[in-house]
This record gives C-alpha cells, sequence and structure tokens, in this order.
C-alpha cells in the first residue's frame, strides 16, 4: 500500500519570527511573499487555462502544449520481463541501467552507474552529446560483462526527457530543448536514430527498442507495482506529466486504433503559459526567462522547477545584497555567480537547526552570515519553495478534473518531489483546494508516491511491452523488429 504523506500547511510561508530584523528589510520581506503568494483563487484560475491547453494541445499539432503520443499503449500489466539496457539523458546526470524485470511481484534487480553530464555537453554539438553516451555505455557494457557469451543483442530503452514528436515508438524528433540544453544539431532531427546510428558505429551489441519521455517512464515503472497508479510526474530539474488518454479523444492522432485503445500522454507542460496569461511572474522570474538559453519558453518550469527555484533565491538575495539589506559590506562574489544554488540549499534551509543552516549558507554563497541573516534565508526559501509547490499542483489537478479522475496516486520523480522536506504537504495541500476537497477529510483521495528510480526501469518495462507487442503481432507505432524476450 502507499504510503499517505497528507501534511497539513498553510498556504502562507510558515516561518513568522523575524524579530530582529530591520524595519525596511522586513518590509522587504513581506513585498516578496505577497509577490510569491498563490491564493486558492489563484490556484483554480490557473489550473482552469491549464485544462484548456490540455485540450488544445490534444487538438492539434502547433499547440503551446504539445500532448506529445508516445505509442505506449495503456499500463503494463506486470507480468513483463526479460533483461534490459537502459540509458536515462537527464539534465544533470546520464544515467546507464541494466534492469532485469521478474514480474511485479519479484523485485527489480538493477545495475546502474551515473555520470555527471559536463557543462561543455550542454551547449555542444550533436556529435559529442552522441559519442559521449556510446563511451559510457561501452564502458558499462564491459564494467558488468553484460555481452559475455552472447550470441544476441541486448535490447535498449532510452529515456530521452526533452520534448520529442515520435511517429513511432521507436524514433522521436526533438522539437526544442529544455533544462537549459542548447546543443546543436539536434533539434527537428530523430535523436533516437542519430543514437541508433552511434551505436551502430561502434559496433555496439545492443538494438534501441523504445524511445522513452522520462515522465511517461515515471508513470509505467509505477504502474507495473501499483495498479492505482494515474498520473505520472516530474518534480525535479523540469517537471512534466504523462496519463492515458483514449485514442478517440486524441484528434490530432489520425490512426486506425479503435477509439477506445489507450496511448499514454507526454504533456510536456513545463511550457504551460508561455503567453503570460494567467501565472504570477515577479521580476526575478523575468530576469531568468530573459538570461535563458531559450526566452518566452517553459514559462510553467521556470516558475517551479528545481533547476530555477535556487536561482530565483540567488536573484532575490542578490537584489537584497545590492541595497545594503543583506550581508553589508561583503563582495560575495559567488553570489553573483548564475545557477550557483541548488534547490538543496533551499531544502536545506527549512529542515536543518540554525547553525547547521549558517554553515550551509556560507559555503554556497562565500559570505559571513548572522543568525538573524540566516533566518531571512530561512523565509524566502519558504516563500520560494512554497509557491512552487503549489503550482506543481495545478497540471496534475487540470487533468484530473479534464479525466473525471477522483482518486489514485500520483507516481513522481524528480529530486525535488522526493528530497524536499515539505513539497508533498503543499502540493498536497494546493490539490485539495483546487479539487475542493473536504477540509475535515480523514485521508486525501489522490496522493503522491514515490517513483524515484521512475526512468530507468521504465524505460525497461516499455521496452518489454513493445517487444511483448511485437510477438503478439500488434506493431502499431513499431517500427523495430525484434525477437520477444525469454
Amino acid at each position: 500500500m502507499a504510503e499517505d504523506v497528507r501534511v497539513q500547511f498553510p498556504s502562507q510561508p510558515e516561518s513568522n519570527n523575524l524579530e530582529g530584523i530591520s524595519p525596511h528589510l522586513r518590509d522587504e520581506l513581506t513585498n516578496i511573499k505577497n509577490q510569491f503568494n498563490v491564493t486558492s483563487e489563484k490556484l483554480k484560475q490557473i489550473s482552469e487555462r491549464f485544462e484548456e491547453e490540455l485540450r488544445e494541445g490534444l487538438e492539434k499539432e502547433g499547440s503551446n502544449l504539445s500532448m506529445n503520443v508516445t505509442w505506449v499503449l495503456g499500463l503494463p500489466t506486470g507480468q513483463e520481463k526479460g533483461e534490459y539496457v537502459t540509458i536515462d539523458l537527464g539534465g544533470t546526470n546520464l544515467r546507464i541501467c541494466f534492469v532485469s524485470l521478474k514480474g511485479q511481484h519479484e523485485e527489480i534487480d538493477v545495475k546502474q552507474h551515473a555520470r555527471r553530464l559536463p557543462p561543455t555537453i550542454k551547449t555542444g554539438d550533436a556529435a559529442t552529446l552522441w559519442d559521449f553516451i556510446v563511451d559510457s555505455l561501452d564502458e558499462f557494457l564491459k564494467t558488468h560483462q553484460l555481452t559475455a557469451n552472447r550470441n544476441d543483442r541486448l535490447p535498449l530503452g532510452f529515456c530521452f526527457s526533452y520534448p520529442a514528436l515520435q511517429d513511432s515508438i521507436d524514433h522521436g524528433k526533438l522539437k526544442t530543448w529544455t533544462k537549459g540544453f542548447d546543443i546543436d544539431g539536434v533539434e527537428g532531427e530523430d535523436a533516437a536514430g542519430q543514437l541508433r546510428n552511434a551505436i551502430a558505429k561502434r559496433n555496439l551489441p545492443l538494438e534501441l527498442v523504445a524511445l522513452v519521455n522520462d515522465t511517461t517512464g515515471a508513470m509505467i515503472a509505477s504502474a507495473y507495482r501499483d495498479p492505482d497508479t494515474i498520473v505520472g510526474a516530474i518534480f525535479g530539474t523540469g517537471c512534466n506529466a504523462a496519463y492515458v488518454e483514449n485514442v478517440g479523444s486524441i484528434p490530432k492522432l489520425k490512426t486506425d486504433l479503435p477509439p477506445d485503445t489507450p496511448m499514454a500522454i507526454n504533456c510536456e507542460y513545463g511550457a504551460f503559459d508561455n503567453a503570460h496569461r494567467v501565472l504570477p511572474r515577479t521580476k526575478y522570474d523575468v530576469i531568468i526567462d530573459d538570461e535563458s538559453p531559450r526566452p518566452g519558453e517553459q514559462t510553467f518550469e521556470k516558475m517551479s522547477a528545481g533547476l530555477y527555484l535556487g536561482e530565483i533565491f540567488r536573484l532575490i538575495v542578490l537584489d537584497l545584497h545590492r541595497r545594503g539589506l543583506i550581508f553589508p559590506g561583503q563582495d560575495a562574489p559567488q553570489l553573483k555567480e548564475p545557477y550557483k544554488v541548488d534547490t538543496g540549499l533551499l531544502s536545506a534551509l527549512e529542515d536543518d537547526p540554525p547553525e547547521a543552516c549558517r554553515t550551509r549558507l556560507e559555503e554556497c554563497l562565500g559570505v559571513k552570515a548572522t543568525i538573524d541573516e540566516t533566518r531571512v534565508a530561512h523565509r524566502l526559501a519558504e516563500i520560494i519553495a512554497s509557491r512552487g509547490g503549489r503550482l506543481c499542483s495545478c497540471g496534475i489537478a487540470a487533468i484530473c478534473r479534464m479525466k473525471g479522475i477522483a482518486s489514485g496516486h500520483v507516481a513522481a520523480d524528480g529530486t525535488v518531489a522526493n528530497k524536499h522536506p515539505k513539497f508533498k504537504g503543499r502540493w498536497t495541500e494546493a490539490l485539495g483546494e483546487i479539487l475542493d476537497w473536504p477540509r475535515d477529510r480523514e485521508e486525501d483521495p489522490i496522493i503522491i508516491t514515490s517513483a524515484e528510480d521512475g526512468s530507468g526501469i521504465g524505460a525497461a518495462v516499455i521496452s518489454a511491452m513493445t517487444l511483448y507487442r511485437i510477438h503478439e503481432g500488434n506493431t502499431d507505432g513499431i517500427s523495430s523488429k525484434f525477437s520477444r524476450p525469454d
């Protein structure tokens, strides 16, 4: 059974003890709090617009939300088995796994290795990216002796955490880079095909079976063990959701499949409200957008995802510092470095004792902080993370209303969902406000469950589902010809 993580948190930031802080700085904190506060009424307005954009994305290509068809037909049975290699190209790391599936009631064996993506990869060219991935795959296969005494090729699931248009499950044309990536020569091209060519060039014994988005992977990995899964979500470096739609409710999809055929949809809703109609952007959000590699894109993600929460914190503190309200007389050079602060600092500021917070703050920003300044940083972390958690509920609420979903589990992957100490409580409280759950409820009808390893295992399960479909003669949306695993 999934654990009910419901915790009551007020919609306003929790810490109100600001004694000893100058009146001017207190006023500034109140002003910042008001800018970042998202009321119940505003949440509902955002969620209503979210539902409109979700429907527009299902109706036609070129809509603001891609609502990408994944060619993953429904959820797993839990009986999928076999051995699979998976790679997960995330926003921070490249993770390679060898996954052994033995059925939903057995333990999943996973051997894995993660390599941090060098900054040069993120702004380099396609050849550099694929060479890095193939080198890593080659090293992984040799280290774990995975191809010794094998005459066949291992099936490979590629978890590609970026918006891709798929005409089949083993091909995907990259629409646009997100999460700060800007690699030349991949946008508008078949990312799966480029990796397949790089693997063939190195003669690695692998067959790319499925291109999978991390969000779809999180949903499938959870559903493999938990049949109550209704949505997969990413609350980490980026933000996104996936759910299962009926083919008949996807007007843009031209297919002969029966209308009641289930199809996993990758929403790519980090792009929500790129027109700036409902989201309450602050001047700090505008700065982040203007200075990002892709201004005007991924508006929702830039206000709620882990990649940006730390940067919002840094910009606010830098603003206060330049006005002499915090760390006066200190040069604070590290404070001037973009993306110097990650979400881990915000989590620590909310969760750790004051002295530990001060030490962490000083190490991160290169400053000497007083206890009062540490309390200010703690308050800012609450304000920023509270807004992020509340905004993250809006997309899930929109999906649930659109599909008439009243209960179930949201399988969440990502560091913010799994490691921030107060995210789940804030998210749940906001979801209840949008969906008008009774205040005196004894339990929450929709809860977050952890799909911490969703991307790797999810890619393996989807690869298995794909091979099983081929064996059964159902090749809709499949180009690969591959034998069913034992």
